[in-house]
């Protein structure tokens, strides 16, 4: 029995793919969180085989979750699941220490077959993104040397929110001067000079918050 923690701000979605995976027979669900918070202290808690984890939480986003897992873990296995239909959110997801990628959008048998992949210690992409994904992968010092790292990207998710240097302190458990280093760490990879042009980097690169 494959013991899963589902964590995803989206209760109706959760529960929906929650029933999808006990019909199997084989997999039992040990909890649910809403938040990257709740997630992490499941994870302490109930130490499942393998969470499903939503990269659009409300607090800590997802990689910046997969990133602690994995910190603490490095055997955890993590299964991204997102409604990000984009390569690099996959390669990013991937880099954070994901051992597989699901877009929200695929038919309920890849979700089945990623978290058997998975479970089993092997990897997994969705098939609508694994091409695009292997192609970036494999880029060396092409576009992907230049992504940005698992914080970079939910320091610039949050600060494409609207979120202040403090906020996201806060939030990310960090000091403001590393938030503010990170900014501008973040400007000078995507070419940025200021704020302006930095909504207008992440666009380009197909980053949404």
């Amino acid at each position: 029995m494959i013991r899963l923690l589902l964590i995803d701000d989206h209760a109706v979605v959760r529960q929906g793919y929650r029933r999808l995976l006990e019909l199997q027979g084989t997999m039992t669900v040990v909890g649910e969180a809403g938040t990257g918070a709740d997630g992490m202290l499941l994870w302490r808690e109930r130490q499942p085989d393998l969470c499903i984890v939503d990269l659009a939480l409300p607090d800590l986003g997802g990689l910046e979750l997969i990133t602690r897992i994995r910190q603490r873990d490095r055997d955890a296995r993590l299964l991204a699941f997102s409604m990000h239909r984009d390569a690099l959110w996959a390669c990013r997801a991937l880099e954070a220490g994901a051992l597989g990628y699901v877009t929200k959008s695929s038919p309920p048998e890849v979700l089945l077959k990623a978290v058997n992949e998975i479970a089993g210690r092997r990897s997994f992409i969705s098939p609508d993104l694994a091409q695009d994904v292997r192609r970036l992968r494999g880029e060396g010092d092409g576009r992907m040397a230049d992504a940005l790292t698992p914080r970079e990207t939910e320091i610039l998710r949050l600060l494409l929110d609207g979120r202040t240097a403090a906020d996201i302190a806060q939030i990310l458990s960090l000091s403001p001067k590393t938030v503010h280093n990170t900014h501008y760490q973040i400007k000078t990879k995507l070419g940025a000079g200021n704020d302006f042009e930095l909504v207008r980097a992440a666009r380009r690169i197909s980053f949404e918050p």
